[in-house]
């Protein structure tokens, strides 16, 4: 497959969103390229939400502007999905509502790790199977951006790195660029390439290592987060169910692919 990363896919310039005549984005500038993770972080209330909204073409910006990549297949991932309790919806008949055929959404789910809940009712899953239905709805098309609200609400925190994991796989088969959403500080920063803070406007932007200690992050956020989590990386050759959990193979503790944190004794 030939390397298509560093294809700018979305870039916005001075962007701003205003409601009653209040910015809720304000000149907010970046450009996402193809196999960027772009985690974008901030307090409740700082227009995240409002950000990514825009960049799906749902919320018409108030200033500045917007620029995609020709023919931009965008796959999005909601933070909630609303479903009727007393609606009779299985997973089969939840991705058929893509209109994709079904060994395309075969695939998508058995790359999420839950092909074999094909005939479950979408109403007793669990949160991270959840979550992986929502990436799978959106890995059907196979995208060129995907676009992650807040993709670890509702799983626990071993389930959290595994999906991050897998989110990261995803962008290096697909060659896609990734937005994420996140108030995990601790997972994020390893999970992503570059961090951009958001209150209204951008407060900071950058590597994940470098942004934890600039004063406007450690403002809003409060002391580095490597000064509260020690954050390694190790390779290993074993993997993990939708909790965690080994399933196969054994840990190699020298070598690493996925990431760790640890609070510090």
């Amino acid at each position: 497959m030939t390397d298509r990363r560093n294809q700018p896919l979305v870039s916005l310039d001075q962007a701003s969103v205003m409601f009653d005549g209040n910015p809720v984005v304000d000149h907010v500038s970046l450009t996402v390229n193809r196999g960027d993770i772009v985690t974008i972080i901030g307090p409740n209330g700082a227009g995240k939400t409002t950000l990514i909204k825009a960049v799906l073409g749902i919320q018409p910006l108030t200033h500045g502007t917007i620029r995609k990549a020709p023919s931009i297949q965008i796959g999005y991932v909601p933070q909630h999905l609303q479903l009727q309790p007393t609606l009779p919806l299985s997973v089969r008949r939840f991705m058929a509502l893509t209109g994709a055929p079904e060994t395309d959404t075969r695939a998508a789910l058995d790359r999420t790790g839950i092909g074999h809940l094909f005939r479950k009712s979408v109403h007793h899953l669990s949160g991270g199977e959840m979550q992986r239905l929502l990436l799978a709805r959106a890995l059907v098309r196979k995208p060129d951006l995907l676009v992650l609200d807040e993709p670890a609400q509702g799983v626990d925190i071993n389930g959290q790195a595994v999906l991050y994991d897998l989110i990261r796989a995803v962008r290096d088969e697909l060659q896609c660029g990734v937005i994420m959403i996140s108030h995990d500080l601790h997972l994020v920063m390893a999970a992503t390439d570059r961090v951009i803070c958001l209150n209204q406007h951008v407060c900071c932007s950058g590597y994940p290592a470098d942004i934890s200690h600039d004063p406007a992050f450690v403002e809003t956020f409060g002391r580095p987060v490597a000064e509260s989590l020690a954050v390694y990386h190790h390779h290993h050759t074993h993997r993990h169910d939708l909790h965690g959990d080994i399933i196969e193979g054994q840990p190699e503790t020298p070598h690493c692919e996925h990431d760790h944190h640890h609070a510090p004794s």
